[in-house]
């Protein structure tokens, strides 16, 4: 079944590429060309992601009631082409320590639309589905390449970006340290990569992204390469996005999973994708559904760590500001079987 959906895949990559560079947690780059801001300001915003979650792991079933995030930031203009935002993650069960941290803190200065320059603490740029704001997303789960490949999904560096979701072409081009939040660089040398996307059709994107760097404290020569390649088609009320993600070399699981995943162990190949498809019945309901592989070693056969998950849910719109995400999680183990389904609810608050 593998041999199948990576057939399938390589064809789909042939397609692939995105439309969206967010810096932090909000759709709009701060600063730039179309952004809503204008003249010195000062904007509050965040949002809340309360959760239940329920797993079927046999006997007791663990169940839990806690929050998937809780971000509040300030975001604006101060003086013509420069823009600040900054934010803070709140929420106790994200982070090693429990306690608020800093997550987004940059600086921009928008030369014009092909290029706004960011310097500090930001998402990197690589992957559809990490660049998708955290309040964006169509399940309430990340995909499992992007929480395990794209790590650290944030760290301290400077990028400059390329456009709007006015235009066919999007770039986004980063040097960055390559160890994450809140840890001082500890090698010389640094991490570059980008993201490129372009709309073929007013209904079809494609993109790809490249990582090349260092990931391993004190380590100035084990190296680590990335490719990614996504697509976005839009048609009246359907939705489908894919993406495929392949990494080599040195990593180092200290560096954390994405989102608050636990980073699992790696072999020196490793790759991943997810098909995600969502329709609009109406303005406020909207089934989802997605299919996604992880495999943390593709030299080794019947990896014990190859997972396929199947996520079917749906999303209930109150309006633009309140959504309510029903998802039920089906993993699918190839070599021994797991008791470890789970049915996750959650409610967000934007503001």
């Amino acid at each position: 079944m593998k041999s199948k959906i990576n057939i399938l895949l390589v064809l789909t990559i042939v397609l692939c590429w995105g439309s969206m560079f967010s810096q932090g947690c909000e759709v709009d780059d701060p600063g730039s060309s179309k952004d809503s801001l204008s003249g010195p300001t000062i904007n509050v915003f965040g949002y809340l992601q309360p959760q239940y979650d329920y797993f079927f792991t046999g006997g007791d079933q663990e169940n839990t009631f806690r929050f998937k995030r809780a971000r509040i930031g300030v975001r604006g203009k101060v003086f013509e082409d420069f823009s600040y935002y900054f934010m803070l993650e709140t929420s106790p069960f994200i982070g090693s320590t429990g306690d608020a941290y800093l997550m987004d803190a940059f600086v921009t200065y928008e030369a014009n639309n092909w290029a706004r320059i960011s310097l500090g603490s930001f998402k990197q740029p690589f992957s559809l589905d990490v660049s998708t704001p955290c309040n964006s997303l169509p399940t309430i789960e990340r995909s499992i390449v992007a929480d395990q490949l794209v790590a650290p999904q944030r760290d301290f560096g400077l990028a400059i970006f390329g456009g709007n979701k006015f235009n066919r072409l999007n770039y986004a081009v980063a040097l960055m340290n390559g160890r994450g939040l809140g840890v001082k660089d500890d090698n010389v040398k640094k991490d570059v990569m980008g993201r490129a996307s372009y709309k073929i059709f007013r209904s079809f994107t494609v993109g790809a992204s490249f990582r090349y760097g260092y990931p391993i404290p004190n380590n100035n020569e084990d190296d680590r390469t990335s490719y990614g390649g996504d697509f976005m088609f839009e048609l009246g009320n359907f939705y489908l996005q894919g993406e495929y993600i392949y990494d080599e070399g040195a990593y180092f699981a200290g560096a954390g999973g994405g989102c608050g995943a636990t980073p699992v162990a790696l072999g020196e190949e490793r790759d991943g994708a997810y098909l995600l498809a969502a329709y609009s019945v109406t303005q406020k309901f909207q089934p989802v559904f997605k299919y996604e592989f992880f495999d943390p070693d593709i030299n080794i056969k019947d990896n014990l760590g190859y997972t396929e998950r199947m996520t079917v849910g749906f999303n209930y719109f109150v309006n633009d500001n309140v959504r309510f995400q029903v998802n039920y999680l089906a993993n699918i183990e190839t070599v021994v079987n797991v008791d470890n389904d789970a049915l996750l609810t959650q409610v967000q608050i934007r503001f």
